[in-house]
């Protein structure tokens, strides 16, 4: 590689770099450090010293992070050379050393995917670093989009990797952002740099195992396509841009129809059913998104569409996820969690207010508070009740106001259209054998106090799903 190619290669490297860092400071936070995810190998490498050569005229601070998988018996050392390569260079070093399981349910490599991603925000966070790189380059963009076209993915997946993104469902810092400044960057070029600068990598043996789908497609697929369309790479790479600029469109439409549809958060069928069916599709898929719910397969999703919008409207449909479960009730769709059996059993808990603001009952999924009001029930007795929190075991009573009768649970459940699924984990509170409170419905008149003093509300609020 000659002077010019480096500084050619250099000067790529800075401008996507810098990219990245305007995308970090527009969202309020200030890069004094970076890190870089360093395995050892060739790509790494290259990174490394790319960034090294960088931060040297930016006052940025710079780490390695290395994760020791414990798969390979050269392990203890990749880690050994990672750490003398760091301190040569004057950087900053950590590891974690991550255990595998050998029966993983979704295989060994998904497996090291998710524990070397945790473990690298793990380290982030430990060192206070909010932008992590990697060293994913054009050659691996185009195995992705290879991957996922193979895969039959849509436009999302065909978007490939991002030069950057908030990978919060690998990362164990949600505020983290992942850069991949060598997107544009050719693998052979990232040789010729490493030769060039006489730069010391090592070799991961299980790079040349085929059983591994992209090692499959890098050594047996991509040669042949090489031959036959030289540069298919940096055309790939063009297919995913265009794709993630789709993709972009997909997401805007979809939070403009999203907007139009909530009702709290739910989603008003009525609405809906304005949009065509991809529309509707679009829209869900972004809204199982925004939940944290894994994307459905595209059969699953027109099952569950079909039936969202077909049934009767006093249907009780529930459609199941592999999070979640999927309801209507009336005109309106819910994502409710999937419940063990023991948070339908709980046994009641008895507990005293000593007059906090609110009170988090991790057992019952929720947070109980206790609001200050003109009317309610008075302070300086709540206080000096042994309280009981516990879900409905059949027979409840409560009289919600003077003026109104006193009815069962399940008729103020019906008349304030409460769903048959929200009941059986609505909690209910007690002073004694009194019920004051139901989730829900609200408070029992009975204890209620207009005389002078502190006067509490009770209002009961589940955690986030």
């Amino acid at each position: 590689m000659t002077n010019k190619e480096t500084a050619s290669m250099q000067g790529e490297f800075e401008r996507a770099l810098g990219e990245i860092r305007t995308r970090v400071s527009l969202s309020g936070v200030a890069i004094p450090k970076i890190a870089v995810a360093y395995s050892g190998g060739l790509d790494s490498a290259a990174l490394l010293h790319l960034l090294h050569a960088y931060a040297q005229s930016q006052q940025i601070e710079i780490f390695a992070f290395h994760v020791h998988h414990g798969l390979s018996p050269n392990a203890d050392h990749w880690l050994a050379h990672c750490q003398q390569q760091c301190a040569a260079l004057g950087i900053s070093f950590d590891a974690r050393k991550v255990q595998i399981g050998k029966k993983e349910k979704n295989g060994i490599e998904e497996a090291a995917r998710l524990s070397r991603y945790a473990a690298l925000g793990e380290m982030c966070s430990a060192h206070e670093v909010p932008l992590l790189l990697t060293a994913h380059h054009q050659d691996d963009q185009a195995e992705t989009v290879l991957l996922q076209l193979l895969r039959g993915s849509g436009v999302a997946g065909l978007s490939g990797m991002d030069s950057a993104n908030h990978a919060a469902d690998l990362l164990s810092n949600a505020s983290l952002l992942m850069g991949r400044p060598l997107l544009q960057v050719a693998r052979l070029d990232l040789q010729a740099y490493v030769t060039a600068h006489a730069i010391q990598f090592v070799e991961d043996e299980s790079n040349l195992d085929p059983r591994y789908a992209r090692n499959a497609l890098r050594h047996q697929v991509m040669p042949t396509l090489e031959q036959h369309f030289p540069g298919f790479q940096q055309r790939f790479a063009r297919t995913a841009q265009h794709a993630q600029s789709a993709q972009r469109l997909l997401i805007e439409l979809a939070a403009q129809d999203l907007h139009i549809c909530l009702d709290g958060e739910c989603l008003d069928i009525s609405k809906l059913k304005q949009f065509s069916s991809d529309r509707i599709d679009n829209m869900l898929r972004y809204w199982f998104g925004s939940r944290g719910v894994r994307m459905p397969s595209t059969s699953w999703l027109n099952e569950m569409r079909s039936q969202l919008l077909e049934a009767k409207h006093d249907a009780q449909l529930c459609v199941t996820h592999a999070d979640c479960h999927i309801r209507r009730h009336r005109d309106l769709v819910f994502i409710t969690p999937k419940l063990a059996p023991a948070m339908l059993e709980q046994v009641p808990l008895a507990f005293r207010w000593n007059g906090e603001a609110e009170m988090h009952f991790a057992e019952f999924g929720g947070t109980m508070f206790f609001e200050t009001a003109e009317q309610g029930i008075a302070a300086e007795w709540l206080s000096a009740q042994a309280l009981t929190i516990q879900l409905r075991s059949g027979g409840e009573r409560l009289k919600p106001a003077w003026n109104r009768p006193t009815k069962s649970l399940k008729y103020h459940y019906q008349a304030c259209d409460v769903p048959a699924w929200e009941r059986e984990r609505l909690p209910l509170i007690f002073a004694d054998k009194q019920l004051l409170f139901a989730a829900g419905i609200g408070m029992d008149c009975h204890q209620l106090s207009t005389e002078t003093g502190a006067h509490i509300q009770l209002r009961w609020q589940f955690d986030q799903r």
